[in-house]
C-alpha cells in the first residue's frame, strides 16, 4: 500500500539514471538510510534540482510504494555552499561522507549519527578550523555513537586514574606510564592530547569543536583518531584527491 512520509534528511549519495531522474541516497534520523527516486530532478526547471544535490539537507515529502521512495518536493534548510566552491572542503566533506555511508543502515535509528554529520559538514562548511582537525574530532566522536568508545577514565590495564600517558589500540584506551612498558604498540601521547580525545567523546554535541590544539598534539590527536576508527571499522579511510 503507498504512504507519503515527511522527513528531515540529508542527501550523502546522488547518481543519474534514465534521460532526467536521480537515484538518492539520503540519511534520515529514524530511517536511517534510504534509497530514493528523485524523477525528472535532472531538468532545469525541476523544483528538485537544488534540493537533490548532495550535501542538501531539508524536509523532503516522500511517497512509498513497495520498497521504494520517490521524492515529490523538499524545503530546504542548507545547501553548505562553501563546500561547493572550495575543493579542500569538499574533499574532506566526503571523506567523512563515505564514513557514514558504511556506518549506517536502513531502518536504523541515526538521530546521533546524523547530528554528528551535519554538525561537522558546517564546521568544513563554515569556519576556519583546520580540517585534520575537525575530522580528528569527527571519528573520535562517531566511534562513541556506534559503540567503540575507548576507555579515557582510568588505564585499561591496572585501572590507575593517574599518569596516563599513551593510547592503546589494542586494549581500546588510555594506559598508565607502567603499564605502558608492557604494551610497545601503545601509543605515547601528550597531556593535551589525552584531554582532546575525552573531550571529543564526552562535550556536548554542539560545542565538540570549539577547543584548540598545538600542533604536535593535533598531529597526535589525528594519529590516535585515524587509527583507532580504521582498526575497529576494519577498512582504511584515506582522504581521497577528488580531482
Amino acid at each position: 500500500m503507498a504512504k507519503h512520509l515527511k522527513v528531515n534528511g540529508i542527501i550523502i549519495q546522488e547518481s543519474n539514471s534514465g534521460d532526467s531522474d536521480k537515484m538518492l541516497t539520503m540519511l534520515t534520523p529514524n530511517l536511517g538510510k534510504i534509497s530514493c527516486v528523485a524523477r525528472g530532478a535532472r531538468r532545469t526547471k525541476s523544483q528538485l534540482l537544488g534540493a537533490t544535490q548532495i550535501f542538501t539537507f531539508g524536509e523532503y515529502m516522500l511517497f512509498k510504494s513497495g520498497d521504494t521512495y520517490n521524492i515529490n518536493s523538499c524545503e530546504t534548510t542548507e545547501m553548505f555552499y562553501n563546500l561547493r566552491v572550495d575543493l579542500d572542503k569538499l574533499t574532506y566533506a566526503s571523506h567523512i561522507t563515505n564514513i557514514i555511508n558504511d556506518v549506517t543502515t536502513e531502518n536504523q535509528n541515526s538521530f546521533h549519527i546524523l547530528k554528528l554529520y551535519l554538525n561537522t559538514l558546517y564546521a568544513i562548511s563554515e569556519t576556519d578550523k583546520n580540517l585534520d582537525f575537525i575530522i580528528s574530532v569527527f571519528k573520535m566522536r562517531l566511534m562513541k555513537i556506534i559503540g567503540f568508545a575507548p576507555n579515557v577514565d582510568e588505564c585499561v590495564s591496572c585501572k590507575s586514574k593517574e599518569d596516563l600517558t599513551s593510547f592503546s589500540f589494542r586494549d581500546n584506551g588510555f594506559k598508565c606510564s607502567n603499564c605502558k612498558k608492557q604494551e610497545t604498540g601503545a601509543f605515547n601521547i601528550l597531556e593535551a592530547t589525552k584531554n582532546a580525545i575525552i573531550y571529543s567523546i564526552k562535550a556536548d554535541s554542539k560545542k565538540i569543536f570549539s577547543f584548540n590544539l598545538s600542533d604536535k598534539s593535533q598531529k597526535e590527536f589525528e594519529i590516535v583518531s585515524r587509527l583507532y576508527l580504521n582498526e575497529k571499522l576494519e577498512k582504511e579511510y584515506k582522504i581521497e584527491k577528488l580531482f
